[in-house]
């Protein structure tokens, strides 16, 4: 079958079958590697992209029922010309992150949750990103960037 959608801005057409995963696409087809396969249970959240601004885990929904859509990758959150999104910078900034292999689907839950709760607290970043699991820093840079980025946003 035959898929048209938006990835990162740009009007894609993707050849696959009835049962193809958003992230198998995402990842085999399209290239942009930078979308994790954690667990493939939608439970590790490594697969988190964004459609139509919302967060996804993309390792739980078919391609086809993406059709239409806008999807945003962590590839498509900096500008064209390079520069980071502000939640990218403030986990850069803040050391949210370690070995990194989280990063791109809890920077796409953050900035998710940013545009919904522009000023959580601590506890709210916590609770809101307890789908996606890191092994490595123990959360605390993770919220620190979460709250950096989101005060970036909002300037």
């Amino acid at each position: 079958m035959q898929v048209q959608l938006r990835v990162n801005g740009k009007a894609v057409t993707v050849d696959a079958a009835p049962h193809t995963l958003l992230v198998q696409t995402l990842r085999e087809q399209l290239k942009l590697t930078g979308t994790h396969v954690g667990c493939d249970t939608a439970q590790c959240g490594a697969c988190t992209v964004m459609v139509d601004g919302r967060a996804v885990k993309s390792c739980n929904v078919l391609l086809a029922q993406v059709a239409g859509t806008e999807v945003t990758t962590i590839e498509g959150l900096a500008s064209a010309d390079g520069t980071m999104h502000p939640m990218q910078n403030a986990f850069k900034e803040c050391h949210g992150l370690q070995c990194g292999f989280c990063t791109p689907g809890m920077v796409m839950s953050a900035v998710s949750l940013c545009k919904s709760n522009p000023g959580a607290s601590a506890t709210e970043v916590r609770e809101q990103l307890e789908g996606n699991m890191c092994r490595c820093t123990g959360y605390q840079n993770i919220v620190k960037a979460v709250q950096q980025g989101a005060a970036a946003m909002k300037a």
